[in-house]
């Protein structure tokens, strides 16, 4: 039981901080002046509303689209751009993470 505990809570940490890389890698190419912090805050943002949402409604497309609207607004809000452009840095943020998640081995698979 610790065990798993253990093993979610580092599985946690490390997707977050793969998340804030691409994030913030991501916003720099696009030409966005925030740090580190504010990929940080965004990459945890994301973690809570996608999370809320899909608790909410549950695994669906409904989820998917109101968890991402509503990613939307904070990163418009925490990076203080537009629609498009928050619209543009999730598309970008969304290719990138596939990407990485085609060369990261997965964490719920053998080590």
């Amino acid at each position: 039981m610790a065990a798993d505990v253990t093993s979610t809570v580092l599985g946690f940490i490390l997707a977050l901080i793969v998340s804030t890389l691409v994030i913030w890698v991501v916003t720099k190419l696009l030409g966005e002046k925030e740090g580190i912090g504010t990929a940080l805050i965004a990459a945890i943002v994301g973690t809570i509303i996608y999370t809320i949402s899909y608790w909410l409604l549950g695994n669906g497309l409904l989820a998917a689209i109101l968890g991402g609207i509503v990613w939307l607004i904070a990163l418009k809000a925490l990076y203080s751009i537009g629609w498009i452009k928050a619209l543009v840095i999730a598309v970008v943020i969304w290719f990138a993470t596939w990407l990485v998640g085609l060369i990261l081995p997965t964490l719920t698979g053998p080590l």
